[in-house]
């Protein structure tokens, strides 16, 4: 499917590692020029010299910290300087699954730890929104996508559940407020995905379980395992950014301020 994203401009946060640096990759395989952001420059830099040989476009690394605007201004008039335009913002950049100290029982939580989680990943990517949206208005064409989590839909994270579900608010208010000037809004929750982090993860599991790490994932992903999903393995990080240059792109119009949930088939609930 030709998805009519050659020669688009993006910006993706937390596009050094894991989500992020998958859908940086992806982006750019359908023809787009990438800029990616992340706190750690050396990271950034390696990244995208890597996905740059790897794709042929444009890959431009942009050290920032989301929870700073001024930071984010700067990032963003840089990106749409050196690229000549943006057109797309993936928000992608926040630590999976929030702090240690603000995602346990209530009598633990940091408050600190919990304003951080929540300014780096509900504020940091409206800061992000703000900075765009005047240059996606000027051409009338434009798509923020949000990537959020799960722990929005299960009572237990604290942290996790008040700035997933905050994203997806976002969405559907900046969707309503934008569609008007040709931009679409929308979210994606992912479940656990694979990334660079995984081998370590599953060497964990494997260990507290007593198997290898491939019989821990196969385990722990049997659709009869409260870890399960429907699809019984994990999702890959690629399987996430396809889903986001479908959203990225001209054959997505018709989507807009949604949610859409990449997990597998994970849980029994039925949402309607």
């Amino acid at each position: 499917m030709e998805l009519g994203l050659n020669g688009k401009n993006a910006i993706v946060t937390g596009g050094s590692l894991g989500i992020g640096k998958a859908i940086a990759r992806e982006l750019a395989r359908e023809g787009v020029n990438v800029a990616i952001v992340a706190r750690s420059k050396d990271q950034l830099e390696t990244t995208a010299r890597e996905l740059e040989a790897e794709t042929r476009r444009r890959m431009i690394p942009l050290a920032a910290d989301v929870t700073s605007r001024e930071q984010v201004d700067r990032m963003v008039a840089q990106a749409a300087e050196q690229l000549g335009g943006l057109h797309i913002l993936v928000n992608s950049g926040s630590p999976p699954g929030g702090s240690a100290t603000a995602t346990g029982p209530i009598e633990s939580v940091v408050d600190e730890d919990l304003l951080h989680d929540f300014n780096v990943k509900y504020v940091g990517a409206l800061r992000c929104a703000r900075a765009v949206i005047p240059h996606m208005k000027e051409q009338k064409w434009g798509r923020i996508i949000n990537i959020s989590g799960t722990n929005a839909r299960n009572a237990g994270n604290l942290s996790g559940g008040a700035r997933n579900t905050s994203l997806v608010h976002l969405t559907k208010t900046l969707a309503v407020q934008l569609g008007r000037y040709g931009i679409t809004v929308n979210c994606i929750h992912p479940g656990t995905t694979r990334t660079e982090r995984t081998p370590r993860l599953l060497a964990a599991r494997a260990k507290e379980l007593g198997v290898t790490p491939q019989e821990a994932e196969q385990r722990d992903f049997s659709p009869d395992s409260p870890r399960g999903n429907a699809i019984c393995r994990m999702v890959d990080a690629a399987e996430i950014a396809y889903l986001t240059a479908f959203l990225a792109s001209d054959k997505a119009w018709a989507v807009s301020g949604e949610l859409v949930v990449a997990t597998g088939g994970a849980g029994r609930s039925v949402y309607y």
